[in-house]
């Protein structure tokens, strides 16, 4: 049965931290707006920062659901499940700001990310979560999975982008600069990568 923590902390630090892949799920406030639910990898993105606040780094894609529906309303869950081992599924609900490549605490956040060079990502905001409901439950209908690699084929494609390439891709696409629904999505163009 599932249990509600205080705090992500000892085992299930250990356990949401370990896990190569997670999912991010948001939506606007709008009784028919999109639900977005996305995977999230690649070893060294995402950091515990501390006992009830997380953040993972968004790369360029080809849209901004996450980002958007942040910035209007801030919800956010986050979900790990367990592929090996014993059954689990964790989920952290809670509060998230997208922290653009501008804002002040920018630097400071991606040194919290030391084991993932994030240049060939098309990197564009890390997302800060505060956790506000933190629970597990079984996972017993997960079906046991192996975890090969992360796939090279995200970092090959943006790695050959600079910042106003990678602004004029942003540009190009339709739910860049506004989600599905209409709603402001990542502010272009995009500020340098030093900023």
């Amino acid at each position: 049965m599932g249990k509600t923590y205080e705090r992500i902390d000892g085992r299930l630090r250990t356990f949401i931290e370990a896990q190569p892949l997670f999912f991010t799920a948001s939506a606007p406030l709008s009784a028919d707006g999109t639900v977005n639910l996305s995977p999230k990898g690649l070893r060294g993105s995402f950091v515990v920062l501390d006992e009830l606040t997380v953040a993972y780094l968004d790369f360029a894609g080809s849209n901004a659901e996450t980002i958007a529906h942040l910035r209007e309303n801030g919800r956010i869950t986050l979900m790990w499940c367990a592929f090996q081992g014993p059954p689990t599924i964790v989920r952290v609900h809670g509060t998230g700001e997208a922290v653009f490549r501008d804002d002040p605490r920018f630097a400071g956040l991606l040194a919290r990310f030391p084991d993932i060079d994030p240049a060939p990502h098309g990197l564009r905001a890390v997302i800060v979560v505060r956790a506000e409901r933190i629970r597990d439950s079984c996972g017993y209908a997960v079906p046991f999975m192996a975890y090969e690699d992360d796939r090279d084929l995200h970092g090959r494609r943006f790695a050959r982008e600079d910042d106003s390439s990678l602004s004029a891709y942003f540009g190009s696409k339709e739910h860049i600069a506004t989600s599905l629904d209409g709603l402001p999505g990542l502010p272009l163009p995009l500020p340098p990568s030093g900023g």
